[in-house]
């Protein structure tokens, strides 16, 4: 079992787990839950472990064989106070290595080359390579974090409505469109807000950009918003000899067409996705610890 390792993406709305040989070669895949573990890490724990064993199904080898394998996870939270660690000690596998999201993303899109990266899913994130030196700025979770995600938008589109229903600011298409599925319900968008977790605020964000693409008028705005938060993070790594960025996540071909000029001229098309990168971070780990028995 030495000769396998495990990569995890967990990510806000779903868990994507690869098991890999000492080749790269993907050998099985699984998927569960959402896995931020800074908003619930008792479930992120269950889901982690349950796309792994789903993968090693898909492997044709034993779920049981958790605690045989090295894994390393990438999850947003792990930036974060002691929770990464925590859940490390957890984890029944023979090695857990929990690292940031961005980290998985950064390894993913760019290997070991510079440059810096953004990924924009349900929460969003971004971090840069230099000299072979990374580091990082968001990923501080959706309260007070996370702009220009999914679960961001998500939220600013019901605020939107809200007002809109209000009196307070102009309705759109979008504001009606929103309100009509609470059935105009104003108690209704307040009720499903104070239950909802980031990965249902997201589910909102392409209807945000179906209507922006139409020029609504909220919809626009909410975009707008979102990418001048996406400028300033970019500006906020950049250097003047940085080779590329590379955006990464579900949302971040919607950005594509609202970015300017200077940062679409360094836009490259990543090499992998997150999963990709805790794939290669996994192998690493296995080649670190090759000299071990299962």
């Amino acid at each position: 079992m030495a000769e396998f390792s495990i990569g995890i993406d967990g990510g806000g709305t779903s868990c994507r787990a690869a098991v890999t040989d000492r080749t790269g070669k993907v050998l099985g895949t699984g998927k569960a839950g959402a896995a931020n573990i800074l908003s619930d890490l008792e479930n992120s724990q269950i889901n982690i472990v349950a796309s792994a064993r789903q993968a090693l199904v898909d492997a044709g080898l034993d779920p049981g064989l958790t605690d045989k394998l090295p894994v390393v996870i990438g999850t947003a939270g792990a930036n974060v106070g002691d929770y990464g660690k925590r859940l490390e000690k957890a984890l029944p596998f023979k090695k857990a290595h929990v690292v940031t999201d961005a980290a998985i993303a950064l390894q993913g899109a760019l290997g070991d080359a510079d440059g810096i990266i953004g990924a924009f899913g349900t929460g969003s994130v971004y971090n840069a390579r230099r000299d072979g030196k990374s580091w990082g700025i968001g990923g501080w979770g959706f309260v007070v974090g996370d702009q220009a995600s999914g679960a961001r938008l998500g939220r600013d589109l019901l605020e939107r409505s809200l007002l809109a229903h209000d009196a307070v600011s102009r309705p759109s298409p979008l504001t009606e469109a929103l309100m009509a599925e609470f059935k105009d319900d104003p108690e209704r968008v307040v009720e499903f807000a104070h239950a909802a977790k980031p990965k249902d605020f997201a589910r909102y964000a392409p209807m945000v950009f179906e209507y922006a693409e139409k020029n609504d008028a909220v919809a626009v705005d909410i975009v707008k918003m979102a990418t001048h938060a996406i400028f300033q993070s970019l500006d906020a790594l950049l250097w003047p000899e940085c080779p590329s960025i590379c955006l990464l996540g579900g949302l971040s071909r919607a950005y594509y067409p609202w970015l300017d000029t200077r940062h679409r001229e360094l836009l490259r098309e990543p090499k992998g996705d997150a999963l990709s990168g805790a794939m290669e971070l996994a192998a690493k780990l296995l080649l670190d610890d090759k000299g071990s028995t299962p």
